[in-house]
């Protein structure tokens, strides 16, 4: 196994041990016998030169990838840049944003730096960053709260920390769900949640993308005040057009990916 698989080995393994519905998800197209292959990784982070996207995205460069282009979300205010292996084509592409915190409230902006600094010096600049999850001490119910009245983004990572935030199931390489309306379908027959925030599906062919994603599955945390159950990860489908070159494409729609940031945001049952 290359230094590439033991990166995204890793990432997937505790990926799924922290999100069961992910790994039910997974094993439904399996059982299905399907061949599930990823189409990109996701993560997340706050600006900021010890933990940003560049420090991110390090352990992908060493490997191979090269940085392809970068996006801008407005409303969300994030930024985020989109990796891919060119010598491997069916290595995941990887995709990083980061909150541009420094355009919030002075609240918000106080939590990420006191959340930041309490990082140990011996996980940031490390290649153990990238899956170390929140590292940064227990975290107050409190705090979430109050983050998610300004950032579900911030809300979700001050929680979460460092780890893939989702993988991507390929549509393109599945055989008997060879659509994303396909897949949806499956899907809700079998009582899955599809985050559904303008729409089941992101994207059309005429944009050659198309995307969906679940909701995040809520999981257990534990909190200064207590246990909550908040979403943890989720997964996505994305279906790949050829354009009129006809090469498939391989970027990111930014009005469609704003919609799959949503995946997240806080929900009861």
């Amino acid at each position: 196994m290359n230094d590439e698989e033991l990166i995204f080995n890793r990432l997937w393994e505790s990926y799924i041990n922290q999100n069961p519905m992910v790994e039910k998800v997974y094993n439904l197209f399996t059982a299905e016998g399907e061949k599930v292959i990823n189409d990109h990784v996701a993560f997340r982070t706050f600006r900021n030169p010890l933990i940003g996207i560049d420090v991110l995205a390090q352990p992908f460069l060493d490997v191979g990838y090269e940085f392809v282009s970068d996006y801008i979300f407005e409303e969300k205010k994030l930024t985020a840049k989109h990796f891919e292996n060119k010598s491997n084509p069916e290595a995941p592409r990887v995709f990083i944003s980061e909150l541009q915190s420094h355009e919030f409230s002075t609240y918000l902006q106080d939590v990420v730096r006191d959340w930041i600094y309490a990082i140990p010096e011996c996980v940031i600049g490390s290649n153990l960053l990238l899956n170390a999850g929140n590292v940064s001490g227990v975290p107050s119910f409190g705090t979430y709260k109050k983050l998610r009245e300004e950032s579900e983004y911030a809300a979700w990572l001050y929680v979460n920390g460092f780890r893939a935030n989702h993988f991507t199931v390929s549509v393109n390489h599945l055989k008997k769900f060879d659509s994303v309306q396909k897949v949806n379908s499956f899907l809700k027959s079998q009582g899955i949640l599809l985050n559904d925030g303008g729409g089941e599906i992101q994207g059309t062919p005429e944009q050659l993308l198309e995307q969906s994603s679940i909701k995040a599955g809520l999981i257990r945390v534990r909190f200064s005040e207590g246990e909550f159950d908040i979403p943890g990860c989720y997964y996505e489908f994305a279906r790949r057009y050829p354009g009129k070159d006809g090469k498939i494409y391989s970027g990111f729609i930014t009005k469609s990916a704003d919609k799959i940031f949503e995946s997240t945001n806080f929900y009861r049952k």
